[in-house]
């Protein structure tokens, strides 16, 4: 039924685009940058009530924010597309919270935050908008779209006080992206001109534009990268491009978690290297058999 329906959108894109390009452009874009939202269940609310709440503005958005502890070093966690805070549940209950103050929110359009749209400017000027009211930041831990959009924010702003950034399965290439969307619509290379008209009147770039090895050239603080080798969303070249480029970044590779990362031995990494603990052993046999968490 999905392949239908993006066929059917590939369709009128493709017939629509002779009449008013310039329409199928800014449709195309906003619907590249379309999540679909997921409900919130009871034992999602559970966790997330033991946080203290409060709201911020972005974009015309109102974004649900969350902060657990009072500690003197600040952790802020960004989660991925089609996500939201609670993906971090293990991580925030693994950190010392007298400590560490924890913040995590939700992206425009998921979790309990409004917006009907994401893409890296959005999630990047959220981002920065929540530094300038947090600052300064101990660490950056961010998952999939949220570490690109981390990477992003450091790449605009070299003065991002943040001491240290955690990318987990990050994307490398938007075009990546863009290139599977024109392949699930079926796009015919007249719509996908038009998409790229859309790209530069919206947001003023090329999909090729949005680069995270060429984000992290400039970064100056630490990294841990970790990434699946077999990651079927975010491939594993990225990450071996992302830690070339990334002078100060360690790389650890694991097997048979695919892009979520959901194992007890990534957390624990994660919270080493926060804390200052993280050891250069390899970990490839350790991951050989994920560790499913809640």
């Amino acid at each position: 039924m999905k392949k239908l329906l993006a066929k059917l959108v590939g369709w009128y894109f493709n017939t629509l685009v002779f009449f008013a390009p310039r329409l199928v452009g800014r449709q195309g874009f906003y619907l590249f940058s379309t999540p679909m939202r997921g409900a919130l269940k009871d034992h999602h609310h559970e966790f997330l009530n033991t946080a203290q709440k409060f709201t911020f503005q972005s974009d015309g958005n109102t974004l649900q924010a969350f902060k657990w502890g009072t500690g003197p070093k600040v952790i802020l966690f960004l989660h991925g597309w089609q996500s939201q805070t609670f993906r971090w549940k293990n991580y925030i209950q693994a950190l010392s919270h007298e400590e560490f103050t924890i913040y995590a929110f939700d992206a425009p359009g998921h979790g309990q935050s409004s917006g009907k749209r994401l893409n890296l400017p959005i999630y990047s000027n959220a981002l920065e908008e929540f530094i300038r009211q947090i600052e300064p930041v101990h660490t950056i831990v961010g998952h999939s779209l949220g570490s690109f959009a981390a990477l992003h924010s450091y790449y605009r702003l070299e003065s991002l006080p943040v001491k240290q950034m955690i990318v987990l399965a990050t994307p490398g290439e938007v075009n990546d992206f863009a290139r599977l969307y024109q392949q699930t619509l079926g796009l015919s290379e007249r719509s996908v001109r038009a998409v790229r008209s859309g790209f530069l009147e919206l947001i003023h770039h090329l999909p090729e534009y949005y680069s995270a090895p060429k984000f992290v050239q400039s970064i100056q603080v630490p990294g841990l990268i970790i990434h699946d080798e077999h990651d079927p969303e975010t491939p594993y070249h990225h990450a071996l491009a992302i830690h070339k480029a990334w002078k100060k970044s360690r790389l650890i590779t694991t097997h048979g978690l695919g892009h979520n990362l959901r194992s007890a031995s990534v957390v624990r990494e994660v919270v080493n290297f926060i804390r200052g603990k993280s050891t250069e052993a390899s970990l490839r046999e350790e991951y050989l058999h994920p560790v499913h968490l809640n």
